[in-house]
């Protein structure tokens, strides 16, 4: 899977967050919020993403409005299978990775293991 670019990033940053579909309008005013940049430049983004496959959109008056195809977590584990992906030793890899993780989070993947464990025994 591909890293998203900087705007792509922006745009899905603030769907993922607001959890509801946005307007291009309603993108634009709040990324002016803290710089400018123009509308057709977020239409365009947000045209190649639904492109991509990353939002779904559907009218609403005059106006498309956009939604996620992915959570952000789904991103982010697409993002992390990639990067085991480019290991040649995937289970040493793995291993690094955890040496970096937090108790609270090896905490978290010792559940998302036996909730995984739970479901292919059924």
């Amino acid at each position: 899977m591909r890293r998203l670019g900087d705007l792509e990033a922006e745009i899905m940053d603030r769907l993922w967050r607001w959890r509801r579909p946005a307007t291009v309008r309603e993108i634009v005013d709040d990324i002016n919020e803290e710089r400018p940049l123009a509308y057709t430049t977020v239409m365009t983004v947000a045209n190649i993403l639904y492109n991509k496959g990353w939002l779904v959109r559907g009218k609403q008056g005059r106006a498309w409005v956009y939604t996620p195809v992915r959570s952000r977590e789904q991103y982010a584990a697409a993002l992390m299978e990639d990067a085991l992906g480019a290991s040649e030793d995937r289970p040493v890899a793995l291993a690094h990775f955890v040496e970096q993780m937090d108790p609270e989070e090896i905490s978290a993947l010792r559940e998302a293991l036996r909730a995984v464990g739970r479901q292919a025994g059924s």
